[in-house]
């Protein structure tokens, strides 16, 4: 169980990964949403309400990426709360179809395994 431990240690960094750079291109085009808003005068409530919704998934999609990137370095180091940090973020990327559900399921498989449990609670 091992190796699959260290699997989904690699697969919550390159997800969070993911997550952070959508969540850049995110912000960049609520900057674009802006800047169009900005040039015609006609648009602009058009702009501003796309440069808001933007601005929010943006920020979501960071802080999630930031999250995942921050359990998956915790699991690979065998941290106890990592294993629980990326149990809930598990739970919630259930709902991120199609990947987020694959990576949840994984996440469940291998972190509920007796053999997973009994590496986090062997830590001091």
């Amino acid at each position: 169980m091992r190796a699959h431990l260290h699997l989904l240690g690699i697969l919550q960094l390159v997800w969070g990964a993911i997550g952070l750079v959508l969540g850049v291109s995110m912000l960049l085009l609520a900057m674009g949403a802006i800047a169009i808003g900005a040039g015609s005068g006609a648009d602009r409530m058009a702009a501003g309400i796309t440069a808001g919704a933007f601005a929010v998934f943006g920020v979501v999609l960071l802080a999630g990426g930031g999250a995942n990137l921050w359990a998956g370095r915790a699991l690979r180091r065998n941290r106890p709360h990592g294993r629980l940090a990326v149990l809930w973020l598990g739970a919630l990327n259930l709902f991120v179809l199609p990947f987020g559900t694959a990576l949840g399921i994984y996440a469940f498989w291998v972190l509920l395994h007796a053999r997973t449990r009994a590496v986090f609670v062997a830590q001091p």
